[in-house]
């Protein structure tokens, strides 16, 4: 089986719980949705995937797409794997290549930690397809007045009832015009699922910013889910700081 993949490469995760953890990227291509503020647009097939040959270098090979199975293995092998607390299976949306990812992850052994799986949080029958072969789950609850879309309520709590069964957290972007009632109703979302689930509040950046929203409103919007919440965090995309997309 083959998918075309973006790019595979080893650096530290930027966003989310796991922010500072090594990583093996395998960026799948393609999604089902296009928020406003996506930093990884993908509209059209790509004919080629990147592959960095040294981490933190940018020293990309270009390989033809589609990659088969054990192409995108050899490429995550040649990474010091021991080293890694994970393979993080991302995007787009890794979840439109359930198939594909059903082949590939029981090869991709050798990290810390397994399998790390993120997403946009809105295609729980496909996240039920695979949840047996991934480890951790880091989902997005996808707010209206930040990403341009229509709500996706009942998706992402199907969806976080089946990610609990591993270990999960959820990313909520928020941007300087997200409401509070956004916030309380993810916030319940959560909790209604589990109390202890991690939300992570990740402010929004556009090109040339590290945060498109002031400290005093994000401190609003953690002080109010952590009225329904025990772990709400608020952390910024540092891979962006880094230089490391």
């Amino acid at each position: 089986m083959a998918c075309p993949v973006t790019e595979i490469f080893s650096s530290v995760q930027g966003e989310g719980l796991l922010v500072g953890c090594r990583q093996v990227f395998v960026r799948l291509h393609g999604c089902n949705l296009q928020c406003s503020f996506c930093d990884t647009p993908s509209v059209q097939e790509p004919g080629f995937c990147r592959i960095e040959q040294h981490p933190g270098q940018r020293d990309f090979k270009i390989v033809p797409n589609p990659l088969t199975v054990k192409e995108v293995a050899a490429a995550v092998y040649a990474y010091d794997l021991s080293v890694h607390h994970s393979v993080s299976l991302t995007g787009g949306e890794p979840l439109l290549q359930t198939s594909f990812i059903r082949e590939l992850a029981p090869l991709l052994k050798g990290t810390r930690r397994g399998i790390y799986l993120e997403t946009n949080g809105t295609l729980p029958e496909e996240l039920a397809r695979v949840i047996d072969l991934v480890d951790i789950v880091g989902m997005d609850i996808k707010l209206p007045s930040v990403s341009g879309l229509p709500p996706f309520w009942e998706e992402h709590r199907y969806f976080l009832k089946i990610a609990a069964q591993k270990q999960v957290y959820v990313k909520v972007v928020v941007g300087e015009g997200t409401v509070e009632a956004e916030i309380e109703k993810a916030a319940a979302l959560i909790n209604e699922v589990g109390a202890g689930i991690a939300m992570i509040i990740q402010p929004v950046s556009h090109a040339g910013e590290v945060m498109g929203i002031s400290p005093g409103r994000v401190l609003e919007l953690q002080r109010l889910a952590l009225r329904k919440l025990t772990d709400v965090r608020v952390i910024p995309q540092t891979h962006k700081i880094m230089g490391q997309l």
